[in-house]
């Protein structure tokens, strides 16, 4: 499977937890992020993604669960 690098120019240059659209691409229906395997990223743009996340469910960005 092709890899994502997200800090690369073309790729997503920053993961910023407040821009709810871009990770909102890499979430499941259910409000659950994809794995490595599915999003392609690399482990150190996963780990950021993963982080991002959780900060935008801290701060009520992006909901915990979908019912």
């Amino acid at each position: 499977m092709e890899q994502h690098n997200l800090h690369k120019k073309d790729a997503l240059e920053h993961i910023d937890y407040k821009d709810i659209n871009k990770l909102g691409a890499y979430v499941n229906p259910h409000a659950r992020m994809f794995s490595r395997r599915r999003s392609g990223f690399s482990a150190k743009a996963q780990r950021d993604f993963a982080r991002a996340i959780k900060r935008s469910r801290f701060m009520a960005l992006t909901p915990y669960i979908q019912h």
